[in-house]
């Protein structure tokens, strides 16, 4: 949406970002093999702010990161919203304002209770503020923020790109999309007209569009030149065959971490990344989160380490909680 609204919330963000140059250590943004990791902001500085706001993704941009990644589900009206979920109980303030509207849906084959976005209209999204997920980050920007569209991101990061000379790459994800088409809420249609206003739809534009689905992407290879990262969740995915097929489709895959170094006990790096550059695809690695709830003990508390492993095993992009940290350890 391109109204006065919109723009009050993309100056807000914008006044975050303080004038400075980019630093030699980082590679440009973009889709050719750099000497460094791309830096990829798991849905915005979402360790320093609430998830998938504006002022999150612009603090991330602060911060370094390439790209910016939003999530992307449906409201009611068919347009396209940042939200890891359609659940929005955890993320928003949604209970205390649409009490009435809390429900019941199967989603993927899971029964989940609460409030779905595409119960909600854009203008009634629009009064929604977002918080904290998780009760041991701060909740101090609870209740602040708004919940943007896809437009708003790309307007964002356009703005921002414009501001440090060089561009802010953008990461969306396809969120439940079987789900959302069987609603008859599809999310991909929107999601290339949106791009292809802003003149993103080609084959170098600093956009990857990500989806745990593969039929989705599938479609998309035939629909768009734009990059198409294929995420993985399990061994049967990563195995050189099914890596193959993947390239026949996508530019990448979206591992976690897990799958290329392996457990706690384990710790011994798995043949992922060199299967995926065998087969010609790039290697994305989600999630590095510096909590203890998170990262791995062999690192000894240390979040550079896990930086420094997986650039040392030839990763070729990096998704951060905190990406001023995935930053400080591709320079060490």
């Amino acid at each position: 949406m391109r109204n006065s609204t919109c723009w009050l919330m993309v100056t807000s963000a914008l006044s975050l970002l303080v004038a400075c140059a980019p630093s030699a250590a980082r590679p440009p943004a973009g889709l050719a093999v750099s000497a460094a990791p791309l830096v990829i902001a798991h849905r915005g500085a979402s360790g320093h702010r609430p998830e998938h706001t504006l002022e999150g993704y612009a603090l991330a941009v602060q911060m370094g990161a390439d790209f910016i990644e939003p999530d992307l589900v449906s409201t009611k009206d068919g347009v396209l919203v940042a939200r890891h979920e359609n659940e929005i109980g955890g993320t928003t303030d949604v209970a205390t304002k649409f009490a009435s509207r809390r429900t019941r849906k199967v989603i993927d084959g899971d029964t989940v209770s609460g409030w779905f976005t595409e119960d909600f209209t854009l203008a009634e999204m629009r009064t929604l503020r977002a918080k904290e997920r998780l009760s041991f980050r701060s909740h101090a920007y609870d209740g602040q923020f708004v919940v943007p569209t896809f437009d708003d991101v790309l307007a964002l990061a356009d703005s921002l790109g414009r501001r440090r000379g060089r561009p802010v790459g953008v990461y969306p994800e396809t969120k439940h999309p079987t789900y959302f088409r069987g609603i008859g809420l599809p999310i991909e249609e929107p999601m290339l007209r949106v791009l292809r206003a802003r003149g993103l739809d080609r084959a170098d534009a600093p956009v990857f569009i990500q989806s745990f689905e593969s039929g989705n992407l599938r479609l998309l290879a035939t629909q768009t030149r734009i990059h198409l990262i294929q995420l993985v969740s399990s061994a049967p995915q990563v195995t050189p065959t099914a890596l193959r097929d993947i390239a026949t489709y996508a530019y990448g895959v979206g591992a976690n971490t897990r799958q290329i170094v392996g457990d706690d006990s384990a710790a011994v790096p798995t043949s992922l990344i060199a299967d995926a550059h065998a087969a010609g695809l790039r290697v994305h690695a989600w999630t590095l989160r510096p909590e203890s709830v998170f990262l791995a003990k062999r690192y000894g508390g240390d979040p550079l380490a896990e930086v420094r492993e997986l650039v040392r095993l030839g990763v070729d992009g990096l998704f951060g909680d905190y990406p001023d940290q995935v930053v400080t350890g591709l320079r060490k």
